[in-house]
């Protein structure tokens, strides 16, 4: 089996993606690239950790940077600033669907657990799901921060995730926790969808770290 990850330079899509290639799945990388609304070091940690796996797989991943600042600039000046991070989310499924057809994956992996704010209480997690139709693999759904710190810990990935590095600025300083998928759609209607999707997936960097790779 073959998955798109989607891995960012925090704490649990690494273990999450670890969790998975112990499982034998081949996994292709995907990192949204939030400058300008983060730095040079997010996407630093991110190719750190990449290499990292590729040490414990002792094999190559594929890897895609999506530049995902223009999409994040577009829903924040057009659509209710509460749903900035569902938005988001959203949006960077559309991204992972898309190349995992290219790439002939059968799911998308995600750091994904439930919490009670932003994009992971369990109706937002669903509002999410509904814009591709291709199955999310959460392998984190139901664990701790301290289980997923404690796995972080013994696979090498917790130190690079915590170097320091300016997340993500633009999430709302109250993101909508229970939000209505007819309302978010609403949103998306103010912006044009396809023409964001296409933009983000015909300007992918791929293959940074291994130029060799098909």
């Amino acid at each position: 089996m073959r998955a798109i990850s989607l891995i960012s330079g925090g704490i649990d899509s690494p273990v999450a993606t670890y969790l998975m290639l112990k499982r034998g799945i081949d996994v292709i990388a995907v990192h949204m690239d939030n400058r300008p609304f983060a730095d040079d070091r997010i996407v630093e940690k991110f190719l750190k950790i990449i290499k990292h796996l590729e040490g414990i797989a002792g094999k190559k991943i594929k890897t895609y940077i999506i530049l995902h600042g223009n999409a994040q600039t577009e829903f924040a000046k057009n659509c209710k600033r509460k749903f900035q991070c569902l938005l988001c989310k959203r949006m960077m499924y559309r991204v992972a669907e898309e190349i995992a057809k290219k790439e002939g994956a059968d799911a998308i992996i995600t750091g994904e657990s439930v919490g009670q704010v932003a994009s992971q209480t369990l109706i937002n997690l669903e509002v999410e799901s509904q814009a591709i139709e291709m199955p999310i693999i959460r392998p984190l759904i139901g664990f701790d921060k301290e289980d997923i710190i404690r796995i972080a810990r013994e696979i090498g990935t917790y130190e690079i995730s915590i170097m320091p590095a300016l997340s993500c600025t633009i999430v709302s300083e109250k993101p909508a926790t229970q939000a209505k998928l007819e309302d978010v759609l609403t949103e998306e209607e103010k912006v044009d969808i396809n023409s964001i999707l296409n933009n983000l997936t015909k300007n992918a960097n791929v293959n940074l770290l291994n130029p060799n790779l098909p």
